[in-house]
């Protein structure tokens, strides 16, 4: 499959040294667009985030029916902070080679994501995912920064979530590896191989009508599925979509995309498109084995079964 000219210009861009990426800076190729979704453009670019466990309090007066939406607390404050898509630092990739390292920028919102559930990041583990290095008053000098932009980081705060490699990603580059995942498996898995491989046993006219039907309605669930996938609008980088899914699956789809960084859907939908290509081969296979077989003899229908295999070959 020819590739597009922004992916091969990502490619060779990635070999400039310190280059700023952010989830909105990565291309996507015209076969992947539906890969993730990143919105053009945010309704509301200064959204008052809050999280009881994480935001620091701060005076602010609002009415009973606030247009804002937001819970008061008992002493009449509640947590804010002022600008979610600052940018809080840059941090370089972990998955580039040394001739090639990238740098992602990740913004308050971000932080504000790792410390909130259902990671909870304690000021080491967010010290290791933002590459600050160790020091005697590292914690103390983090909680401190994150402080000055309404952040709470508590001293002695454990972790909600287990620790995978993917916790060390920021969200640029967890996204930037799906969408690499997402071309590799459009580009390279050998969906037509696995396709004549797995409907050679299942050459005869009758166990094949049966097969396409099967196939037809796997291609089918898959679509479905997928589809979900791709609708999932969990805040990303410096974006925050509005959700168009049922606020029960979003939050469980969200659940999944924090743990992961945004990689997880993403990945995912990356897979189902190989499954579907494989789905797409046989179903091809199936139609002109079905034709070609019709009116065939078990002795013919040998035949052309030794053809096809010579063909792959």
């Amino acid at each position: 499959m020819l590739m597009e000219d922004p992916w091969v210009l990502m490619r060779s861009s990635t070999c400039q040294r310190d280059r700023q990426i952010t989830p909105s800076t990565i291309p996507a190729s015209p076969a992947l667009k539906d890969l993730y979704f990143f919105p053009q453009n945010v309704e509301d670019q200064h959204l008052l985030m809050h999280d009881q466990t994480v935001i620091r309090k701060g005076p602010i007066s609002l009415t009973k029916n606030s247009a804002l939406g937001l819970p008061c607390q008992k002493d009449g404050l509640i947590g804010v902070v002022i600008n979610p898509n600052e940018v809080f630092c840059s941090v370089p990739g972990r998955l580039s080679l040394l001739s090639s390292t990238s740098k992602y920028k990740v913004t308050v919102a971000e932080v504000q994501r790792r410390l909130s559930p259902p990671e909870c990041l304690n000021a080491s583990l967010l010290g290791g995912v933002l590459r600050r290095a160790k020091s005697k008053n590292g914690g103390r000098s983090l909680r401190e920064k994150l402080d000055k932009i309404g952040l709470n980081l508590p001293a002695g705060r454990r972790k909600a979530a287990n620790v995978t490699l993917l916790t060390s990603l920021v969200e640029g580059e967890a996204v930037h590896l799906a969408r690499d995942f997402g071309y590799v498996c459009e580009t390279e898995f050998p969906s037509k191989a696995v396709a004549e491989y797995l409907t050679r046993p299942h050459l005869g006219r009758n166990e094949m009508a049966n097969r396409k039907n099967m196939l037809l309605a796997a291609k089918q669930i898959c679509k479905e599925f997928t589809d979900l996938l791709t609708q999932d609008r969990t805040p990303l980088g410096n974006t925050r979509p509005s959700p168009i899914l049922d606020p029960g699956i979003q939050g469980c789809l969200t659940h999944f995309s924090l743990i992961t960084h945004g990689f997880g859907s993403a990945a995912i939908c990356a897979a189902m498109t190989s499954v579907q290509n494989y789905l797409n081969e046989a179903l091809k296979i199936a139609d002109k084995t079905y034709m070609n077989t019709g009116d065939q003899s078990p002795a013919e229908t040998n035949k052309t079964i030794d053809k096809m295999d010579k063909h792959r070959k």
